[in-house]
């Protein structure tokens, strides 16, 4: 009997569930979800049944098949209930998509009837719209993080430039380099932007490579490699085999990537204008002009669009850095597959120079590759004045033949002149010396000073930052990765801007540095680059040079002392005919200064608001017309609100100082 019951039951439910599946058209995935907010129907689920076969009284087993009959018929109609409101909403959903491309369908077909017709203002218009719609766009992501609460963190800063797509990717990973523009707390952060980057279709890498040489991938490769060996935010990197049995790998662009990062730049300039500039505070003088930083960005993503010129960059470190191949090498440039949107390259079989305990298993000697590395390094800053501005490990690749190592991903490299290098050896030299002047001179001929730069005060937070170096000797014993970042710090203080490759190159050398510290821990990066230095001295001194210079200013000196009595025989009679007149300068006052112009300007302002006040309410008591509302003077109600407005600009005034 309660067989039969089930039975008859789980036909009776099968049937109404068609019946209302036939009604709504629901599909049938929303059922799950209405059966798990029916807790009473679990109580009789279908894998159960068996256990009616049990022995049970037989009294007890009708009554329990009738309350479940009765229980799940109302369950039921509750679930009809609740199908039937699904449908209407996915019906509703449906609407709306249907007119949301029927207006894009629309869109696309004044598009194209415009560009037929070569009517360039409607694609203007049309033009402005999306770009409109693309603003819009940002300025809803940044709400989404709530970027005008207390600002971004390190991650709301990441996952907000994720969120706003590959341009704002790529500038991310700029900026993870650049410490001297952001908190080492948030170059850490967007490094990780480097990651987890989503692959490109292999069809549209494909598409891409046929596009760009007008060939087949089968009339290419004899073997092509749809798995990416690496993606990034401009482009990944597939394996393959040419007709000709070379190893190489192609990097391919990804498409539209160029033109919508163009969009995006744009767009940021024009949102730059209006904010100006950023800050930690409201501080003008610590600001900087975040549409110079934009452009400087824009720049550098700009030589990353187009693959040429990193194939450029490589063709130039393969024929003018590396000397010996069997000691550190790159990959060569396959030009007759190289475009602006792919750039084709030999293939490095080996590994990230990162895996230590791999490297030391294969049987090679970290010391010996770490002191390639560095000699490679030094040999590019310092002798060819070009040199690889991102060092870090995944760009340094160890080959499994021979363990010699590669450098790779020239994407972004740092030119240093002969004149920098020669200032950086006088900037060392004088640390070694304690010679602050020459370190002030040295701090001012790489950077350009601006009209609030005051030497006096460089020299005197220079005397301060020299106390931590009074005990070094030798230059072995400087750490120049740290030095320069505090020179940096410093110039920046002192509103000195210095070139974007002196900041590359610090960074550059912070990066390699953590690079050797990591695999060979016994190797002293700036020991190496000290001596190099010093070599250079040495090597750059003349001494029949010196002599000659030293004459020369000696001369000088003779010729301007021979001329002092003349010149302070005027200088007294221009006092004896009163016509001598003395400027004073004050220099270090200029901030008290403004403060005390500040003050007094405040303290006129309050005693006139005081004054137009009192002479206000003495008008009130005169009769005058015309009249106020309330039979006041007009005259001196105007004056009494003037007053009162002024007194509260001044208050607020003073408050904010």
């Amino acid at each position: 009997m309660s067989n039969d019951q089930n039975q008859n039951l789980n036909e009776e439910q099968n049937l109404n569930e068609e019946q209302v599946l036939s009604e709504n058209q629901a599909p049938v995935e929303e059922q799950p979800k209405v059966e798990e907010q029916t807790p009473v129907e679990e109580e009789v689920p279908v894998e159960e049944q068996p256990k009616a076969e049990e022995p049970a009284p037989a009294k007890e087993q009708p009554k329990a098949a009738k309350e479940s009959k009765e229980i799940t018929a109302q369950e039921l109609e509750a679930m009809a209930r609740e199908l039937k409101q699904t449908a209407m909403e996915l019906e509703k959903k449906a609407a709306a998509l249907k007119e949301t491309t029927r207006d894009r369908v629309q869109e696309l077909e004044e598009e194209l009837e415009a560009a037929a017709e070569g009517d360039v203002d409607s694609l203007h218009n049309m033009e402005k719209k999306g770009k409109k719609g693309r603003a819009l766009e940002i300025f809803g992501v940044f709400a989404k993080h709530n970027f005008y609460a207390n600002g971004l963190t390190p991650e709301e800063l990441r996952t907000t430039l994720e969120d706003l797509g590959p341009t704002y990717v790529k500038i991310g990973q700029i900026m993870s380099s650049r410490l001297d523009l952001l908190p080492e707390s948030y170059c850490t952060e967007l490094e990780k932007l480097r990651q987890n980057v989503q692959e490109l279709d292999p069809k549209m890498a494909r598409a891409v490579i046929e596009q760009e040489t007008g060939r087949k991938i089968e009339d290419i490769y004899s073997e092509f490699h749809d798995k990416p060996l690496g993606s990034a935010s401009v482009g990944q990197a597939h394996f393959g085999v040419l007709k000709d049995g070379r190893k190489v790998v192609t990097k391919v662009q990804r498409p539209f990537i160029a033109d919508m990062m163009r969009e995006d730049f744009v767009l940021l300039k024009k949102l730059a204008k209006g904010v100006s500039t950023v800050g930690e505070n409201s501080d003008a003088d610590n600001q900087m002009d975040l549409v110079e930083v934009i452009e400087e960005f824009e720049k550098v993503t700009e030589e990353e669009l187009d693959f040429r010129v990193e194939a450029a960059n490589t063709r130039y470190f393969k024929e003018n850095v590396i000397e010996d191949e069997s000691k550190i090498t790159c990959p060569d440039v396959i030009d007759e597959l190289t475009t602006e949107r792919i750039f084709t390259m030999s293939f490095v079989d080996g590994y990230s120079v990162s895996k230590r305990e791999k490297i030391i298993e294969d049987g090679f000697d970290v010391e010996e590759i770490g002191r390639s590395i560095v000699d490679s390094y030094v040999h590019q800053v310092l002798d060819v004045g070009t040199f690889h501005a991102d060092p870090h490990q995944g760009n340094l690749m160890i080959q499994r033949e021979n363990g010699v190592p590669v450098w790779i991903d020239f994407g972004m490299i740092g030119r240093i002149t002969q004149s920098d290098i020669k200032v950086i050896q006088q900037l060392v030299l004088a640390v070694l010396e304690k010679d602050v002047e020459t370190i002030a001179n040295a701090v001012l001929g790489l950077g350009a000073a601006s009209p609030k730069t005051n030497r006096d005060r460089l020299i005197e937070d220079l005397d301060t930052f020299m106390d931590q170096y009074i005990n070094v000797t030798s230059i072995d014993d400087l750490d120049l990765s740290r030095l320069f970042e505090e020179i940096c710090t410093l110039a920046d203080k002192h509103h000195i801007k210095l070139p974007g490759r002196f900041t590359m190159l610090v960074r550059s050398l912070a990066t390699i540095e953590g690079v050797i510290e990591q695999l060979c821990p016994s190797l002293n990066l700036f020991e190496i680059v000290s001596g190099k230095l010093m070599k250079r001295a040495k090597d750059s001194f003349n001494l029949e040079q010196e002599i000659l210079s030293l004459g020369k200013d000696a001369l000088e000196i003779s010729k301007k002392a021979a001329r002092i009595p003349a010149q302070v025989s005027d200088v007294l009679k221009g006092v004896a005919r009163g016509r001598t007149k003395i400027n004073l300068e004050l220099t270090g006052y200029e901030e008290l200064l403004n403060k005390g112009g500040d003050s007094i300007k405040n303290v006129v302002l309050a005693l006139f608001a005081c004054i137009l006040f009192v002479g206000s309410c003495i008008l009130s008591l005169a009769d005058i017309s015309p009249k106020a509302p309330g039979g006041m003077p007009a005259i001196s109600a105007i004056g009494l609100i003037f007053s009162i407005g002024l007194a509260i600009y001044t208050v607020k005034n003073i408050g904010k100082k």
